[in-house]
C-alpha cells in the first residue's frame, strides 16, 4: 500500500518547495482548510491524515509502531521519500509539532523550516518547567476518557477551541474526535499527554518558527518560550487570540504569522 492509500495524502499547489501539513490530536487534514490554500500558489501544499485518524487506511495504524511518538514520525519520512519532497517546510500542530521535530532530527537534509503550531514537548508541570498540567490532572484526564469518551471528547473541545461566541468550532472537535476508534483515541491521548520530549529539542537543527496563542490552557506562553529556547534555531511568535487551535479559530492571524517567518528566512538564507 503506498502513501497515498495509507495516509490520504492530497498534494496541490503551484509552487516547486514542499509544504507539508500535520494535524493534531483526534483531527484530520481537513483542519488545514483555512490556512493551507493560501500557500497554494507559491508552494506545493501536501496534507495527510495521521494513521488512526481521518480518511487514513485503518491498516495505516499499527498498535506497536504508534506506542511511540517516533512510529508517526516515521510516518511522516515514509511520507517525504515516497513523494520525494526536498527542502521541506513541515506546519505541524500540537502533538504533531513534536512528531515533525522527531522527523527531523531523523533527516534533517530532508527538512528546510518547521512551523511548529501551539506545541508542547510535555504537558506536565515538573519543577520550573510549567507545561500547564499537574500529574493529578493528567490522571483526572486519562480517568475521564476510559470512563465516559464521549463525554470527554465534548468537554475537551470546548476547552481546546476556547470559543464559546462560536460554538460550531468545539462541535466540529468534537464531532472528528468521535470519529476516530475509541482503542485508538485513548492510546493516542494518553501517548499524547504523557509524553516528554523536552530533551529532544536541542537535537533540532532545522530552523524553527514556535507559533503559540497568548491565551491557551492546553499549551500556555511558558511553553512556547521553553521550546524556544532550548531549540538551536527557533524563534517565537505569540498569536493575540485564544485556544489551542488558532488555524481554525484565527486563520488570518496564523497565515500571516506564516508568512512573516517565511519571508524572513527567505532574506536572510536567500
Amino acid at each position: 500500500m503506498n502513501v497515498y492509500e495509507r495516509f490520504h495524502v492530497q498534494t496541490c499547489g503551484r509552487g516547486s518547495q514542499a509544504m507539508l501539513f500535520a494535524h493534531g490530536y483526534g483531527c484530520d487534514q481537513s483542519m488545514w482548510r483555512l490556512v493551507a490554500p493560501a500557500f497554494e500558489p507559491h508552494y506545493r501544499v501536501t496534507l495527510f491524515d495521521l494513521a488512526g485518524c481521518g480518511s487514513a487506511d485503518p491498516c495505516a495504524y499499527d498498535r506497536a509502531r504508534h506506542a511511540s511518538l517516533h512510529g508517526y514520525a516515521q510516518d511522516v519520512l515514509d511520507i517525504v521519500r515516497e513523494l520525494d519532497l526536498r527542502r521541506v517546510i513541515f506546519v505541524g500542530h500540537s502533538v504533531s509539532a513534536v512528531i515533525g521535530a522527531l522527523a527531523a532530527i531523523a533527516r534533517p537534509d530532508r527538512f528546510a523550516q518547521l512551523i511548529m503550531v501551539a506545541p508542547s514537548p510535555c504537558y506536565v508541570n515538573d519543577g520550573d518547567y510549567v507545561g500547564g498540567f499537574s500529574q493529578a490532572d493528567i490522571a483526572g484526564l486519562i480517568d475521564a476518557l476510559d470512563s465516559n469518551y464521549l463525554g470527554w471528547a465534548s468537554t475537551m473541545a470546548e476547552t481546546i477551541m476556547a470559543t464559546p461566541e462560536r460554538p460550531e468550532l468545539a462541535g466540529e472537535l468534537r464531532d472528528s474526535f468521535c470519529r476516530m476508534r475509541p482503542d485508538i483515541a485513548r492510546a493516542f491521548a494518553r501517548l499524547t499527554f504523557l509524553a516528554d520530549n523536552r530533551a529532544d529539542l536541542p537535537r533540532v537543527a532545522t530552523p524553527s518558527l514556535v507559533l503559540q496563542v497568548e491565551d491557551d490552557v492546553i499549551a500556555p506562553t511558558s511553553v512556547g518560550h521553553y521550546v524556544q529556547a532550548h531549540m538551536p534555531d527557533a524563534e517565537l511568535a505569540l498569536l493575540p487570540t485564544r485556544g489551542h487551535c488558532p488555524h481554525l479559530s484565527a486563520p488570518e492571524l496564523t497565515i500571516d504569522a506564516m508568512r512573516a517567518y517565511l519571508a524572513h528566512r527567505a532574506g536572510r538564507d536567500g
